[in-house]
């Protein structure tokens, strides 16, 4: 059976972690070449973004062909021997699996739009309006219309994302036969684990105009959502003790978490909600400047945290991945305070109720690109705001400052091994830029000083381990009206843990109304915790994690 309370899953980007070939690229052998450095920090898991056969419109989330590896990436023996040495060191691969649509290059969209009526009831096809305008005003994740007109039908298709991502029509019960094939496949190659991309978009609600927003609530969590769920749960990894799954939930609301996530395994093991990584939002609206807001961000956590608790429904906790910008950059602070905030960031997020997630890099603290020109983004979300900002009025200089914010970029330049060229990610011309960083910020430096971001990741794996109440204890949320502290406690068994982040450069104090002489400090960030009485006296991103 596999625990994952007590689990660390490790998110690779392969594009971007390591290349063995010198093509600039990152590849399977570059993940296998780098399983020792993964072993040293002692994760359980090893999630990868797809690499399957893809034209890569949106980096390998447009899947052409689910049971073959891309040869940019490697072969299929390649991942044998990946899967075989992780097995080695016990560590058990994720993949990652796009099944609210296929690449516009799949043989079934080819047969779809070649006329083949079995192949165009796989996706979803519909009349546009009377006055030709597409069938309904829902937009596109990545901006314009999401349906696109095929002349020879005089009918649209949709696709909530890229155009080249035509959306699969999950009611379709051959459609659905398809993907346990393709779960069955992979399991059959001995994968562990499953992260579902927008895994709650699957069952579309009515096709109708959304006057009041984008046209997400007609097709988020849809009417036959948690049975299409549980369907692919008992064909396929429900049959497997030892597989653990986890769903990216787009927008979704956390009274249907309670179901997808719940403990009675009928769904799924876990949920990624995006929520608390919008507090740096317009509302739903990413490409702007606001300060985050840290209540916000609080009280969204804590929220998730109390009631899936109640509800027996588990979450993923994370801060970091391939669509996030870099958290030192965003939540804390990357110049004056980069080791103290990374680390403490590191600290409030792992001691959740939760099974953590660390992104490739955030381990090591590493920053936002600090891009300047278009010329350096590649992401097409990116490349496509870049102009739709410009278009609304801002200048292009404004424009940037959004993209330095808020790009997938961020979190998609290569892993920084060493401070060589390309930091040592390639002997060859990386696909995308290597931070400048990399000369400080880097997985050799940081490996050999006892007080890196990197060791302090490294005690935080190992004290979820050893320590049953950071993985199974109650949680109860602290300091919820504080504006400069993130505090909460865990109890279990008897014991207690009290967590304390402070979020800001300037030292506070906090009265935690309790004796805090009576804990001892399992982790800190800075050498001499200040605890006198009921009160803490923190210093600027000044972190502690305390238990008795």
């Amino acid at each position: 059976m596999a625990d994952f309370k007590k689990s660390v899953v490790y998110q690779i980007y392969p594009k971007s972690f390591y290349d063995t070939n010198g093509d600039g690229l990152g590849d399977l052998k570059g993940v296998t070449a780098k399983l020792d450095y993964i072993k040293e920090l002692g994760v359980d898991y090893i999630w990868m973004t797809p690499f399957f056969v893809s034209p890569q419109n949106d980096n390998g989330y447009d899947v052409e062909d689910y049971y073959n590896i891309d040869p940019r990436y490697g072969t299929m023996e390649d991942f044998e021997e990946l899967s075989r040495e992780a097995a080695r060191r016990g560590i058990k691969l994720m993949l990652d699996m796009v099944f609210n649509h296929t690449s516009s290059h799949h043989e079934w969209f080819q047969k779809a739009l070649a006329g083949d009526p079995k192949y165009k009831d796989y996706y979803i096809f519909k009349k546009g309006k009377a006055n030709g305008e597409p069938p309904t005003n829902w937009e596109s994740k990545f901006g314009g219309n999401a349906w696109e007109y095929v002349e020879k039908f005089d009918e649209y298709y949709l696709h909530l994302f890229d155009v080249s991502q035509p959306d699969l029509n999950w009611d379709n019960e051959e459609v659905r036969k398809e993907i346990q094939k393709v779960v069955k496949f992979w399991m059959s190659k001995g994968v562990k684990g499953f992260r579902f991309d927008v895994i709650n978009l699957i069952s579309k609600d009515r096709f109708e105009d959304d006057y009041e927003g984008d046209g997400r609530r007609f097709y988020t969590d849809g009417p036959n959502i948690h049975r299409y769920l549980q369907e692919l749960n008992a064909a396929t990894f429900g049959t497997d003790a030892e597989i653990i799954t986890v769903g990216e939930m787009s927008s979704t609301t956390m009274e249907n978490c309670y179901h997808y996530a719940n403990e009675d395994g009928k769904e799924l093991s876990m949920v990624f909600s995006f929520h608390h990584l919008k507090v740096d939002f317009m509302g739903n609206e990413k490409w702007v400047i606001v300060p985050f807001d840290f209540l916000k961000l609080k009280n969204i956590l804590f929220d998730w945290q109390t009631h899936m608790a109640e509800h027996h429904a588990w979450n993923a906790v994370f801060w970091c991945n391939h669509d996030q910008p870099r958290v030192v950059s965003r939540f804390g602070n990357e110049k004056k305070y980069w080791k103290e905030s990374a680390k403490m960031l590191a600290a409030v997020i792992h001691c959740l109720r939760g099974t953590p997630y660390i992104y490739q890099g955030e381990e090591l603290g590493m920053t936002n690109a600090g891009f300047t020109d278009i010329s350096q983004y590649k992401d097409v979300e990116s490349l496509n705001h870049f102009r739709i900002l410009q278009e609304k009025g801002l200048s292009e200089e404004n424009a940037y400052q959004i993209l330095q914010i808020h790009s997938r970029d961020n979190s998609r330049t290569p892993m920084q091994w060493t401070a060589g060229e390309n930091g040592g990610f390639t002997e060859g011309k990386p696909w995308i830029e290597v931070n400048k960083n990399c000369s400080t910020i880097n997985a050799e430096a940081e490996m050999k000083d006892e007080t890196s971001v990197f060791a302090f990741y490294k005690k935080l794996v190992q004290l979820r381990k050893d320590y049953d109440i950071i993985a199974y204890g109650d949680f109860e949320p602290k300091a919820e009206k504080n504006l400069s502290i993130f505090a909460y406690k865990r109890y279990y068994r008897g014991k207690e843990l009290l967590v304390i982040g402070n979020f800001y450069g300037t030292p506070v104090r906090w009265d935690a109304g309790e004796d805090l002489e009576a804990y001892e400090c399992l982790l800190g960030n800075y050498d001499e915790q200040e605890l006198k009485g009921t009160e803490a006296a923190l210093k600027p991103y000044e972190t502690m994690i305390l238990y008795k």
